[in-house]
């Protein structure tokens, strides 16, 4: 765990010139409602597919593009989004973004095509994209120590319930509104929230938040820009489109996508050296929390969101669960995490790493317990034998994600927090593709062999779970070697 530095406002003043403004936890409020929004979208599309391809005869990529292309865009424009709120007003970028959001998600709803659909989720993932870097980076700006824990504790809370009450929600909205149109209410629902949201932020954001920094608007790095959304566009779109792109010819994109974020690497170093402001300051991977801290969230999420992959196919299709009664079964992870991801946010920075490990451990537990619920447990009586294994696995993701996040992003300076939060969220995007694509294709290589949901149920949980044992390794690793040094240190002041 990196050592505590002062915290840095935009012009690097430090903390003691820091004056609270009396109206950041309204505005943290608002910021939380649009992220939560965006997030969602994430996961409640998952359980209105079958309607999706009913009633817009969708083929199977095109569903696949439906879920998968809002996911890479969103995670494409992540870090430039981030270093556009540095640089123009993370204000400004926070309100475009939402109207963008919003906008594509009133054309998602009145779409006659699939293709129709695929192009506005794509818009919608840009949107979405634009607008978490601004929340991150403005929960740097407006909150210092034992509340800028907090503020990230409810962020946390978000993010865990946004993704896992997405399934309760669309199967509400496909059941109320029927099951030809129900799925046009799944995009149609973040109209009001989206309008609210603009108005509220019109009024409560602070005009500080507005504030840019010269040196980043006057070196936007668009060289920058490009090699690494070529690099993130190469390692992903492999990831994201595993299924439906036959043959292995694909898989050459990989080390393309390497070498374009090795030549994103040299250009940035170069960039620096003559005296502009890069699009990814790299030296804030010299700090091992923030290094760390942003490998940990690319192998925890690779095991997380997969989760509710396998798990709504299993429920609905292997235990012909209804949408609705998949999501009610998912509910109590969410449960769990809003409620440790709370308190999470109020111990992190006292307690440190060991919080986080002590989470990663208690989803591991959860889901083994969930594999050993699946197996005894094998007829409709098995969403209640998940309960309490999904119960414990929430509780200790709430006291990954946003914990995770705040120790990370601890010692950048505010100027840089939108992008320093870009990359640890491209970083989930790119964990959580990876991890789909890894899951899904032992998922389905097991179901085509045994063609038993509880078999394929059960080796899809274990490949999730070594990406959080992963995890659980890059946490330990950081608290041994953050104990040695503070042993060394009070050896060196005695």
């Amino acid at each position: 765990m990196g050592q505590p530095v002062p915290a840095t406002g935009r012009t690097g003043t430090t903390t003691d010139e820091y004056t609270p403004d009396p109206r950041r936890w309204k505005a943290l409020s608002v910021c939380l409602l649009v992220g939560f929004m965006s997030l969602l979208d994430v996961s409640i599309v998952n359980v209105a597919l079958p309607a999706i391809e009913r009633g817009l005869g969708a083929s199977e990529s095109a569903l696949s593009w439906v879920v998968s292309g809002y996911a890479l865009t969103f995670g494409l424009v992540l870090v430039p989004s981030g270093r556009i709120g540095d640089a123009l007003g993370r204000r400004t970028a926070f309100l475009a973004g939402l109207v963008l959001f919003t906008v594509a998600s009133i054309v998602c709803g009145f779409a006659q095509g699939a293709g129709w659909l695929v192009g506005a989720r794509l818009v919608q993932g840009v949107g979405g994209g634009l607008v978490m870097p601004q929340i991150s980076g403005m929960i740097q700006q407006l909150f210092r120590g034992a509340e800028r824990g907090r503020a990230f504790g409810m962020l946390g809370s978000t993010i865990g319930l946004s993704t896992a009450v997405g399934p309760l929600l669309g199967g509400l909205l496909i059941q109320g509104f029927g099951a030809a149109e129900g799925w046009r209410w799944v995009f149609f629902v973040n109209l009001p929230i989206g309008v609210l949201a603009f108005l509220l932020a019109l009024r409560l954001v602070p005009h500080a938040c507005a504030e840019r920094d010269t040196g980043h608007r006057e070196s936007l790095d668009p060289v920058g820009v490009l090699l690494l959304g070529a690099g993130v566009v190469a390692v992903m779109l492999p990831l994201v489109e595993e299924r439906q792109w036959q043959g292995q010819g694909k898989w050459l994109l990989e080390p393309a996508g390497v070498l374009l974020i090795v030549l994103f690497v040299w250009w940035e170093r170069s960039f620096r050296r003559h005296g502009k402001a890069p699009l990814v300051d790299l030296g804030l991977f010299q700090d091992r929390s923030y290094s760390l801290g942003t490998l940990l969230g690319l192998l925890y999420f690779a095991g997380f969101t997969t989760i509710f992959f396998i798990f709504t196919l299993f429920l609905q299709n292997g235990m012909r669960y209804s949408a609705l009664q998949a999501g009610l079964t998912l509910t109590p992870f969410a449960v769990g995490s809003a409620i440790s991801a709370a308190v999470g946010g109020r111990f992190i920075t006292r307690v440190g790493r060991p919080l986080i490990a002590v989470g990663l451990a208690l989803v591991l537990l959860g889901l083994g317990g969930a594999s050993l619920a699946v197996h005894e447990v094998q007829n409709s009586a098995v969403g209640w034998a998940l309960a309490a294994p999904m119960l414990c696995a929430g509780l200790g993701s709430g006291l990954v994600i946003s914990p995770n996040q705040t120790l990370a992003l601890r010692s950048v300076p505010v100027a840089q927090g939108g992008a320093a939060g870009g990359v640890i969220q491209t970083g989930q995007r790119i964990g959580s593709a990876a991890g789909i694509a890894a899951v899904g294709a032992v998922f389905f290589a097991w179901l085509a062999g045994s063609h038993n949901w509880a078999t394929a149920l059960d080796y899809g949980l274990i490949t999730a779970l070594c990406f959080v044992a992963g995890a659980l390794v890059v946490a330990l690793v950081d608290v041994a070697y953050g104990r040695r040094t503070a042993r060394r240190e009070a050896r060196e002041e005695g």
